[in-house]
């Protein structure tokens, strides 16, 4: 039924639970896993290209790379995982990786924002579900 599963992974626990779910679908249908990691800088945008601003996008590239390890980590059945790495706008980027490598399902976690938060700061999962062309499993 799916052959390319879409993990959106900021090491939340939403996240975590999100790649076990999409990890067992990988298993029962023989999907391959795209995992992506979103590097949000946006707020350096701006500030003078220095040596603070380059460490903490090195920073925040690493702990991408790290997000992308631990779930490495939770594949006991050594199933297809490919790793992607972007900057950008979470939403955003999912949606456009979704649409470049033609997948058929994302599985990401819900925030867990609630009331003014969500409100303020919307909702990554509500922003894919309600664009995405593909099906979406929000694991709260």
């Amino acid at each position: 039924m799916y052959n390319k599963i879409l993990v959106p992974t900021d090491g939340s626990e939403f996240a975590k639970k999100a790649q076990k779910h999409a990890l067992f679908l990988s298993k029962v249908s023989g999907a391959e896993i795209i995992a992506v990691s979103v590097t949000e800088n946006n707020f350096v945008n701006g500030l003078p290209l220095d040596d603070e601003v380059y460490q903490l996008n090195q920073i925040l590239k690493e702990r991408s790379e790290e997000n992308l390890k631990e779930f490495d980590e939770l594949n006991e059945e050594n199933l297809k995982i490919t790793h992607v790495i972007r900057e950008g706008s979470p939403a955003k980027v999912i949606l456009e990786v979704a649409k470049e490598e033609e997948v058929d399902l994302i599985v990401m976690g819900s925030s867990g924002k609630s009331g003014f938060d969500r409100f303020i700061m919307g909702s990554v999962a509500d922003k894919v579900v309600n664009s995405a062309k593909c099906a979406v499993l929000v694991v709260h």
